[in-house]
C-alpha cells in the first residue's frame, strides 16, 4: 500500500511516521517547509512524548516528485482514495472538486512541532473514517485504510457514516480552540475559568443546535468530550492547534470551524451570534499580522 500525507504538519506526522513502521505500507509525505523535509529525509520523521517512534519517511516540497499513490491523507490525487482528517466542516466538499472518491474523517491525537523533522506527540486518541456521501470511497478501501491505520498504532474506525464524530470534533474545537488562539491559554487553563467555560457552553449549545438542525446525530456529548480533555493527564496542557497557529502567525483553521458552523447555521435558520463573534475576532487577529 502506498499513502502520501500531503500537509506533514503535527497531526499529519503523527499518521506518517505511525504508518511507516509497517513492513507493506510506503509512504510518502508532501510539504512546503523545505527544512521539515530535508531533515525526514536526512534523520527519519520522530515522534516523542505520548509514543516514541522514528519514522522512515520519503519526503518531499515538489509536488511532481509524488509517485501514483493508493491513499491521500489532507490531500487529493487524481486516482486515489482521499481520506482529509483536517479540523472542521467543509474540507470534503473542496477536496471533491478534484478527485472522485472521498473518504470523511475525523482523528483526535494532537501535537505539535518541536523541530524540523521532529513532532511532539501530546495527545493519543483515535480515528473514525467513513465515505463523504457525495462521491463516496468503496466501502473496501475505506476498511483497508482504517486498517493500516490500526495496525500502525493509530487506532481508526470505518463507518457507515462519519458524520455524528465529525461535528462533535468540529462542535468541541470551535467552542475550545478560538478561546485559547484569543487568550493564550492551555485546554485545562479555559476549563478553570469561570466566565471562559460559560462562553465554551454557549458555543456548544449554537453547534448542537446546527448538528441538530442538520439531522446529525452526534456519536457523544461534545460537553464530556471537553472536561475529558481538563484532566492533568489527558490534555491540561496542551495547546489548541488554533493557538499554535496564532503564536507562529498562521492562517488558522477559522473559516472551517466557527465559520463553517455559523455557515450552515445561515442555511438552517439557526442563530449562532456567539459563533460569529469568535470567528470575526479570530479573522480580526490574522488581519493585524498585516499592519
Amino acid at each position: 500500500m502506498r499513502v502520501c500525507i500531503v500537509g506533514c504538519g503535527a497531526v499529519g506526522s503523527l499518521f506518517a511516521a505511525n504508518l511507516a513502521q509497517l513492513d507493506d505500507v510506503e509512504v510518502w509525505a508532501y510539504d512546503l517547509a523545505r527544512d521539515h523535509v530535508d531533515a525526514i529525509n536526512r534523520d527519519g520523521l520522530r515522534l516523542s512524548g505520548a509514543g516514541d517512534v522514528v519514522g522512515r519517511v520519503r519526503a518531499t516540497a515538489d509536488a511532481g516528485e509524488l509517485p501514483s499513490c493508493e491513499f491521500g491523507i489532507v490531500a487529493a490525487f487524481a486516482h486515489g482514495c482521499v481520506a482529509t482528517v483536517q479540523n472542521g466542516i467543509g474540507n470534503e466538499e473542496a477536496i471533491a472538486e478534484r478527485v472522485e472518491r472521498v473518504i470523511r474523517g475525523t482523528t483526535f491525537p494532537a501535537g505539535k512541532m518541536v523541530a524540523p523533522g521532529h513532532v511532539q506527540w501530546d495527545v493519543k486518541g483515535d480515528t473514525t473514517l467513513g465515505p463523504f456521501e457525495p462521491q463516496p470511497a468503496p466501502v473496501a478501501e475505506i476498511e483497508r485504510l482504517a486498517d493500516a491505520c490500526t495496525r500502525a498504532g493509530m487506532p481508526a474506525q470505518a463507518v457507515a457514516d462519519a458524520r455524528g464524530p465529525q461535528w462533535r470534533k468540529v462542535i468541541f474545537n470551535a467552542a475550545t480552540n478560538p478561546i485559547g488562539a484569543l487568550t493564550g491559554l492551555t485546554h485545562g487553563s479555559v476549563c478553570e475559568n469561570a466566565g471562559l467555560r460559560r462562553l465554551v457552553s454557549g458555543l456548544v449549545d449554537e453547534g448542537k443546535a446546527v448538528a441538530s438542525a442538520e439531522r446529525i446525530e452526534l456519536d457523544a456529548d461534545p460537553e464530556e468530550l471537553i472536561d475529558h480533555a481538563a484532566k492533568p493527564d489527558v490534555a491540561y496542557d496542551h495547546k489548541a492547534s488554533m493557538l499554535q497557529d496564532v503564536e507562529a502567525r498562521r492562517p488558522t483553521e477559522i473559516d472551517y470551524l466557527n465559520g463553517g458552523i455559523v455557515r450552515f447555521g445561515k442555511w438552517r435558520g439557526v442563530a449562532t451570534p456567539l459563533n460569529k463573534a469568535v470567528w470575526a475576532l479570530v479573522r480580526g487577529v490574522e488581519e493585524s499580522w498585516k499592519l
